[in-house]
């Protein structure tokens, strides 16, 4: 009979930690009830958007830990933070007013963070120097916060956040306090700053274009719940509110489908050239919407509906009609155009839209 020597025990490896962001995030605040989902992985940047009283802010506060949360979960990288206090997670905070110290100059703003975490103020300084090189600030070190720029501020505050190496980098309205055209050259300077930043990044806007430009996913968020999120071309193209349908500038209704008609929940049917059945729901831009102030005639669209003029603004370049009737929407034309018409509020038209023009999608 042969004796085994029992082998060392084998040990189960110890299951890496998923790297990212997990939240689901429940604030109770009668009347307010937040109760969203957040999922993200290192790389991402994903964008909150809403109405005003949405809940933005709040889930914003929640993941920096500043709004305690009554229910739910908050992990990153598989670590819990529910009861870590805020100065000691792993995140970054860049808020709508920037909150710099008005008494420090930007270089030691910057150091801030990493003084904080226990750098010497040589070393400190050596990584703010480094950061401001990065944000094209090295001229401005020695600048206090009063005499900077609305996008010099911006970045500063940008590169005190990231001075910590944070796995979270929460922006609150980053680019609110910009004028128009500085907006557009420090929005195209924070995209490159993102797309650079290796860990999760959640940023909270009400500007569309903010979010499309930044951010790799959107989730929208009404009355403290989720109603939609994806990817910004996916969103634009499938809206499903009426929030998001006028935040990507669209008409949109909801009907059930039969074939190539859908009878909208409230109003006339529209042709599409979709071959559904069901709910769905149907979009269509404004620019696709013609004008007659008489009843057409020779129009091949085979959609057409009698409205009135509520309201008439300008929307960049062109005149935005908004019309009641037998279907309320909104059409784009031209200041030559509106004159030619002579429309004006009261005024009654006929609107047509092309089959081909409306996009019918599943609701």
């Amino acid at each position: 009979m042969t004796n085994h020597e029992p082998g060392p025990p084998t040990s189960t490896p110890t299951p890496t930690p998923p790297e990212g962001l997990d939240a689901h995030l429940v604030l109770d605040r009668p009347p307010f009830h937040l109760d969203v989902t957040l999922t993200a992985t290192p790389g991402d940047v994903v964008a909150l958007l809403g109405p005003n009283g949405a809940g933005k802010t709040t889930a914003l506060r929640a993941l920096a830990g500043l709004t305690p949360l009554t229910g739910g979960h908050l992990r990153l990288d598989g670590i819990d933070l529910e009861r870590t206090p805020p100065e000691s997670r792993p995140v970054g905070v860049v808020f709508q007013d920037y909150l710099l110290f008005p008494h420090l100059t930007a270089l030691d703003n910057v150091a801030f963070g990493p003084r904080c975490q226990g750098a010497t103020r040589t070393g400190a300084r050596t990584q703010a120097a480094a950061w401001l090189t990065r944000m094209g600030l090295t001229d401005h070190a020695t600048t206090k916060p009063r005499k900077l720029s609305g996008g010099q501020a911006q970045r500063v505050a940008l590169a005190r956040a990231l001075a910590t190496h944070p796995r979270l980098l929460l922006l609150d309205e980053p680019l609110a306090a910009l004028d128009a055209r500085t907006r557009l050259e420090v929005r195209a300077q924070l995209r490159r700053h993102l797309a650079e930043f290796e860990a999760v990044a959640v940023l909270v806007t009400h500007d569309p274009l903010d979010a499309m430009v930044l951010a790799d996913r959107l989730v929208v968020v009404e009355h403290g719940q989720v109603v939609q999120q994806g990817t910004p071309a996916d969103i634009a193209r499938h809206p499903r509110t009426d929030y998001i349908a006028q935040l990507v500038g669209l008409n949109l209704y909801r009907g059930q489908a039969d074939g190539h008609t859908v009878q909208l929940d409230a109003g006339p049917t529209i042709t599409t050239t979709e071959d559904l059945s069901g709910p769905v729901f149907v979009a269509f831009p404004p620019s696709a919407v013609t004008l007659y102030r008489d009843r057409p005639t020779t129009s091949s669209a085979r959609n057409l509906w009698r409205c009135e003029v509520a309201g008439l603004e300008t929307h960049g370049d062109q005149i935005r009609a908004d019309l009641t009737g037998e279907l309320p929407l909104a059409a784009d034309l031209t200041t030559v155009a509106a004159a030619e018409l002579d429309l004006h509020p009261g005024a009654e038209t006929w609107a047509t839209v092309k089959a081909t023009q409306t996009h019918a999608y599943p609701a």
